[in-house]
């Protein structure tokens, strides 16, 4: 059994074929918990994310007491537990009691290392325009929860719009009292453009396109990678090329701008996960969706078990769910083993080499993609293992969101689902869970759209975000 700064890792039963080396998130935390439990002397951890509005999230674990020899781990298992805690929740401030020696190193962790202090910086002025602040407290210091959730869309009478904002592509549809009317996809790549003029032409040029098919235009509601806090954009990789101060005065505030394009019609914007899960709650007829979308990123959206949505962040991208240390690492943060390299187009490019499929360096992604479900729909065994490879990933990976996330059904959509590969992803993980995970395979159920429904379906469910 190899480690992880200490903290074991555990070979999976079911090896993905073309990645020998994935160490699961779910299996080492299984392992270190029981391991703990088995000493019957773990010491107590309680945190608290605090986010705005007052809104906490509050967690509780035990790592080993400071003599025992499995205390080595507890750092590493701390600090990647909180980075998914981090990244599905969201928060400003993060609340720590446990262990003096490992506070100290988390503190550190967020203030000297490069992927700490991604994660601060991030968490911190981008999205909730306050420092981050790592304290250190007392047990009884750590603040209570204070969760908030709200309804979510849903609404489908009028004439609406409603768009998806990808980065290989943008989508936008027509929809008449919950009919769609019109839908188109359209190639882009705006991560390449610094203008945000270009931007705002290229995201009305599709508001026009869908208009031209309604008598008239009551609401827009859209979806777009990133985080989206009252219409205004906190980050975005599809604006990662603007520069720092044409961001603050072109692209915060470019849903508004839009919306004053368009009369001042009810608009809403929100993260593509979100509607990811909207659509999954609509097309099932059922609340506990977790849904996520497998696009140029990883999207992730929550509808609880109440139908509502909450005020956590879900940018499930850079939760880790690999913990081998020689994992794949993201070109944005510097971290491994993050849900991007596993459930996006970006997975299938490094799949490539281990599959023996040789294409050429500079095509881009998309077409990498293309090329791989036309290999798949012709029966090509080496396309097929890429997406045995991916299902496994999301077998292992849907058990560990079952930790952090209390939900019925897995929505399963987005670019790299479509075709027959799709299918044989999904499959394999409903075999991971069995065979690994027998007590959620029945409590777990996993959805995938129709092709149309894969492709248009976040724009349709996005059209019924705004009330009219």
């Amino acid at each position: 059994m190899n480690t992880n700064d200490g903290l074991p890792l555990v070979a999976p039963l079911a090896t993905p074929t073309l990645d020998p080396g994935f160490r699961p998130a779910a299996l080492a935390n299984r392992a270190f918990r029981q391991a703990v439990e088995a000493t019957g002397t773990g010491t107590p951890v309680a945190v608290a994310l605090e986010r705005e509005g007052g809104a906490i999230s509050r967690f509780d674990t035990a790592v080993f007491g400071t003599e025992n020899p499995g205390a080595d781990g507890s750092y590493r298992y701390l600090e990647r537990w909180l980075k998914f805690l981090l990244w599905s929740r969201g928060g400003y401030r993060l609340y720590f009691a446990g262990p003096e020696d490992v506070g100290d190193q988390l503190r550190r962790y967020y203030e000297e290392s490069e992927t700490g202090r991604f994660d601060a910086e991030i968490m911190g002025e981008k999205i909730y325009d306050h420092a981050f602040e790592f304290r250190r407290v007392a047990a009884d210091e750590v603040p209570t929860a204070c969760e908030q959730a709200n309804p979510l869309g849903g609404y489908l009478n009028g004439c609406r719009i409603g768009f998806d904002l990808g980065a290989s592509d943008r989508k936008a549809a027509a929809v008449i009292d919950g009919e769609t009317v019109f839908s188109e996809e359209t190639v882009w790549d705006p991560r390449a453009h610094d203008d945000p003029e270009w931007h705002l032409a290229e995201i009305n040029d599709s508001l026009e396109k869908a208009a031209a098919h309604l008598p008239r235009v009551d609401a827009i509601g859209g979806s777009a990678a990133g985080v989206y806090v009252n219409n205004r954009v906190k980050i975005g990789s599809l604006f990662r090329g603007i520069p720092t101060d044409r961001f603050e005065t072109g692209i915060k505030p470019i849903f508004e701008i839009l919306r004053k394009k368009w009369n001042n019609v009810p608009f809403e914007v929100v993260n593509d996960g979100e509607v990811t899960a909207l659509a999954g709650a609509m097309s099932i007829g059922s609340k506990g969706v977790l849904g996520i979308a497998l696009g140029s990123s990883e999207a992730g959206g929550y509808v609880n078990m109440d139908g509502n949505i909450t005020t956590w962040l879900n940018e499930l991208a850079f939760a880790p769910v690999d913990y081998n240390p020689l994992a794949a690492v993201d070109e944005w943060s510097r971290d491994y083993g993050c849900g991007v390299l596993y459930f996006s187009q970006q997975c299938v490019g490094r799949l490539l080499d281990a599959a023996d499929i040789v294409l050429e360096a500079d095509m881009p992604l998309p077409d990498k993609l293309k090329e791989v479900q036309r290999l798949m729909a012709a029966d090509d065994d080496r396309a097929k293992k890429i997406y045995q490879t991916i299902g496994t990933y999301l077998g292992y990976t849907a058990a560990h969101y079952s930790e952090f996330y209390e939900f019925r059904h897995l929505l399963v959509l987005g670019r790299v689902t479509t075709g027959a590969g799709g299918h044989v992803m999904l499959n394999q993980a409903r075999e991971v869970l069995r065979s690994e995970f027998a007590g959620l395979a029945d409590k777990i159920s996993f959805h995938m759209p129709d092709e149309q429904g894969k492709r248009h379906g976040q724009s349709i469910a996005a059209a019924s975000l705004p009330e009219i």
